[in-house]
């Protein structure tokens, strides 16, 4: 199975798997989202934490030039520790991020509101199949081009790995998925016309399996500026919720049917 970088020498070099739709130079926040969080794990403090914050902050884009990390432990306490990773290429910071870990305990007693939630999964299948969409009431498909209306949208991930000759650990593939909260709320009957300079991942608990599947929940805009919220889940539930802030892009809007097709035929190369 391919994967998103190769590990050469203490740096990254990501692969043509990671290439981003807004620009074939660059690599996609989806990948980048998931190598930070790979990096990030290398300071766990164990099972009894659970990594309950994740942001990170796309100011600079990545682009097919060798990654290296700085990564540090800034807190570290009884039922907290924080954990910030720098992303560096060509002497300078490109993306950063924090991973914030909180100690699981008893549940608080009470009745608590909650909202009254229905989460979709497609049918489990012995083949692998890495991405697949619902748009509102229609059925799961990995057509694309099926997505260009005003419906709700939802995704359903199961990603090849970060790093060549390494599973995905459940945090990557959380992380990974919650980069595309911008694509799923911002994609429209004209495409995606927002890229995200942010993301930030909240979790109750870790995905229980490979697959993790994203919720359009609530969108914002004014002045071309776009928040952009959903829910994370797995085949059990809910577990998360992800924010994302974008800016419009319209001048190069993505068309993700043009784009898989592109993806599609680098594989057939293969």
């Amino acid at each position: 199975m391919a994967a998103f970088f190769e590990s050469v020498g203490g740096q990254y070099v990501a692969t043509e798997w990671a290439v981003s739709p807004w620009a074939p130079s660059q690599v996609a926040g989806t990948a980048v989202c998931g190598l930070l969080a790979r990096e990030a794990e290398t300071h766990n403090p164990g099972t009894l934490f659970v990594p309950a914050r994740f942001t990170v902050d796309l100011f600079r884009p990545v682009v097919y030039e060798p990654i290296r990390f700085r990564s540090a432990v800034v807190r570290d306490g009884r039922r907290v520790r924080v954990v910030d990773v720098a992303l560096e290429q060509a002497g300078e910071v490109r993306v950063r991020a924090t991973l914030m870990y909180l100690a699981a305990g008893e549940q608080s007693p009470g009745q608590v509101w909650q909202p009254d939630r229905q989460f979709a999964a497609p049918p489990p299948s012995a083949e692998w199949n890495p991405i697949q969409f619902k748009f509102g009431e229609q059925d799961w498909t990995g057509d694309f081009a099926a997505g260009l209306n005003g419906d709700r949208k939802s995704v359903w991930h199961d990603v090849a790995p970060m790093v060549e000759g390494e599973s995905n650990s459940p945090l990557q593939m959380a992380a990974y998925a919650a980069d595309t909260t911008s694509m799923l709320c911002n994609w429209g009957s004209a495409g995606i016309g927002y890229i995200n300079c942010d993301v930030t991942l909240t979790l109750s608990r870790l995905p229980v399996s490979s697959e993790v599947g994203l919720q359009a929940q609530e969108r914002i805009t004014a002045g071309g500026i776009a928040i952009a919220a959903a829910t994370l889940y797995d085949r059990n539930g809910p577990l998360g919720v992800s924010v994302a802030s974008g800016i419009s892009n319209t001048r190069r809007a993505v068309d993700p049917a043009a784009f898989a097709a592109e993806v599609s035929a680098t594989a057939q190369a293969q």
